[in-house]
């Protein structure tokens, strides 16, 4: 299928070929789609997006690097997209931080100013950062589809999760905000919220060890989500299919998040 034949975005927080950023580009291109790619500073880390962009048969795929929390990085990579590419369709965000000693149980009492600050900023500040620079290059083709990547953790408490959880309630309530403003010029706005899957993000968290075999015994669906879920859920939402859908936050996580304990 090729539900997003000529259609192109740019896809920001690909780290290797386990995290959901690189899921959801797999399935796009896979529907069709042109993928850009955006890169944490730093020869290590360009050549280990390279890597796992060649694993997703992409190895010459745009490639640039990014500092999210710098206004002008931002507005550069958008800026050179827009010279390099005649059309942005779509904007994967699907970064986040919190320092890795915060994230354990009992440690959210202790978050420090400047880090709670620091991960409100680059994991769901960005996104209207993302959204400013991508709107004027998004009318050009008459809208398109802004989707970021949250967990339910931001709804509930999840030991360990801390300060991460707070950031993507804001980011969760960012993405409704947005929705709202940029509904007239054509742009949905939504946010899928995964299930615990073992990604260099998720291995930071405290206590998730054993969240595997939990998800997979209780979970509706009796296992745990793959990334190939969620990308397909990002490929529907990034199509005309989805051209009713704004200022969601869509659940995909083989059912936990409708249980009560």
């Amino acid at each position: 299928m090729t539900l997003l034949a000529g259609k192109s975005g740019l896809v920001i927080g690909v780290a290797n070929e386990r995290s959901y950023a690189w899921h959801i580009a797999k399935a796009l291109t896979d529907h069709g789609a042109t993928c850009a790619f955006t890169h944490l500073p730093g020869d290590r880390n360009a050549h280990r997006v390279k890597r796992s962009l060649t694993e997703m048969g992409k190895p010459d795929a745009w490639l640039q690097p990014l500092d999210a929390s710098n206004d002008a990085d931002i507005e550069a990579v958008f800026a050179k997209y827009g010279q390099d590419f005649p059309r942005l369709d779509f904007v994967i965000h699907s970064i986040a931080f919190a320092e890795r000693d915060l994230l354990q149980p009992g440690k959210f009492v202790t978050t420090p100013r400047a880090q709670y600050l620091s991960a409100i900023d680059i994991s769901a500040y960005t996104l209207v950062a993302f959204a400013r620079a991508a709107k004027p290059l998004m009318q050009r083709n008459g809208g398109g589809s802004i989707l970021s990547m949250s967990y339910y953790g931001a709804e509930k408490v999840v030991p360990g999760y801390n300060i991460m959880g707070v950031a993507k309630a804001a980011l969760e309530c960012t993405n409704r905000y947005l929705a709202n403003e940029l509904g007239e010029a054509g742009i949905r706005v939504n946010c899928i919220s995964g299930g615990y899957l073992r990604t260099l993000a998720s291995s930071a968290v405290g206590g998730t060890e054993k969240m595997a075999d939990a998800v997979s015994t209780h979970a509706p669906l009796r296992r745990g989500v793959e990334g190939a879920d969620v990308g397909k859920t990002a490929v529907y939402l990034c199509s005309d299919l989805a051209s009713g859908v704004t200022g969601e936050t869509i659940y995909v996580d083989c059912g936990v998040n409708i249980l009560g304990a």
